[in-house]
Formats: structure tokens, sequence, C-alpha cells
């Protein structure tokens, strides 16, 4: 009888054991898993969700009001900076754009390492690797709207609309894509990716800021950037301020 009392009690503990090692064989596992990290983008306007086709923004740089009727732009190379590592998305090309009802875009990163980030980088617009490169990567298209028509490359944003100054309707059309354009970006922001589960973290993108940078464009006078670098590098020069956490 003590025998199998003893028998008992050794199988007992046993499955305790076993029961232990695999619930930490589990957590281990749990933890090594990657998690993922969306990156979300509201298209603003003086604070405010921007609002496509009325004339509600004063001409940053003169008189009169503008309208919006399409606004997009690459983001690309994005980096997420802790201190145990960096980790680099592969081909990370995407074309933000805010013609929905949330006036939103999501980047949405999976099988990205469970740690705890400090920052965030990535640059508006395309690398000259791939600007002078025909190959589609992400959401680069050599056939699509954002290709140049008249060279290899992409306009990196492009902002549509028109000015009401007076009796006139004045198109407006700023297409900004040369190499040096390309406008890195990084922002000390923490976020915690867990195993197997999600995190997001808000941006705002404030079109405003576009015009009205280091750069205060008057848009009657300049309502059109597509073929000169110097009028590129003054739009371009406003996208530092035109994101922020």
């Amino acid at each position: 009888m003590k025998a199998a009392n003893s028998r008992r009690k050794i199988w007992v503990l046993a499955g305790l054991v076993t029961l232990t090692l695999a619930g930490a064989a589990g957590w281990w596992y749990r933890s090594l898993q990657p998690g993922t990290l969306v990156l979300r983008l509201h298209a603003t306007a003086d604070h405010e969700p921007l609002v496509y086709n009325r004339f509600d923004y004063d001409n940053p740089g003169g008189d009169g009001q503008f309208r919006v009727r399409d606004f997009q732009f690459f983001v690309s190379n994005i980096r997420l900076v802790s201190k145990d590592g960096v980790h680099e998305p592969v081909e990370s090309y995407y074309l933000a754009r805010f013609d929905n009802p949330t006036v939103s875009y999501e980047i949405v990163l999976n099988n990205v390492p469970a740690r705890d980030y400090n920052q965030v980088e990535f640059a508006l617009g395309v690398d000259a690797e791939a600007n002078g490169s025909i190959r589609s990567v992400g959401d680069l298209d050599p056939n699509g709207r954002m290709a140049w028509s008249w060279e290899t490359g992409y306009k990196f944003i492009l902002f549509e609309g028109a000015l009401q100054l007076n009796e006139q309707v004045i198109p407006l059309v700023y297409h900004v894509g040369f190499d040096e354009n390309y406008t890195p970006l990084s922002f000390s922001r923490d976020a915690s990716v867990e195993p197997l589960s999600t995190s997001v973290i808000e941006f705002s993108v404030d079109v405003l800021q576009m015009f009205k940078g280091h750069e205060t464009i008057d848009m009657a006078t300049l309502p059109d950037v597509k073929f000169d670098r110097d009028d590129a590098r003054l739009i371009a020069g406003n996208l530092t301020r035109m994101i922020t956490p």
C-alpha cells in the first residue's frame, strides 16, 4: 500500500513538473513571436480633419481661399529604433491617400520584433535608387498616376485643387519629385510592440504646412509646381513640418 502511494505521488509530481515545463515553454515561445505596428496618418488642416472640395482654407501667402481636390504622397524606408536594435521592414514604399471617410491612412507593419521602440523614422518621397528604377516595389508603380510621364521616377507628393480669388478660380497643381526633394523624418515616440498583439502610433499630417513652413507660398503667384527644381525646393523645404506625432 505504501509503495502504491509512493508511486502515485511520483506520478502526480511528474505531472506537475511536465505542466510547469510546458507552461514555461509556451510562455518562452510566445515571447519570441513578433507583433504588429500600425502607423496611422490623419490628414488635417488648422488642427481639424481635412475637408475636400470646399473653399475653406485661406491662401497662406496672399488673398483668396483654396480647396483640396487630391492629396497624396509616398512614405518610404521605415526604421524602428530600440535599445535592442533596429527593425527595417523590407521594401517599405507606401502611397498615403486620404480620400476616404476617415481622412486617414494606415501603414500596417507585420512581423515586427516584440520590443520597446523609442524612435520611428521614415521618409517622404522615394530614395534615389528606387526613384531611378522601373521595378514595382511596394506601392511603386512605374505605370501609375504617381509616376512621371516625361522621365523615370515618381512624384513624391501630389496636391491638386483650386484657388478662388475674387471672380477667378485658379487651378492649383503641385507635383514634387526630384531626388533632392527626398525628405527623411525622425520622431521620438515610444511604442511597445507585444508578441502577437497590435500597437498603433498616431500621426497628424497638416496639409497647410506645405505652404507655410520654412517658406510661405502665395498660391496666386505660384499656382503650379512640376518641373522647376527651385520651385520644387520651396515646397519640399516645408515638408519637414508637415507630419507630427
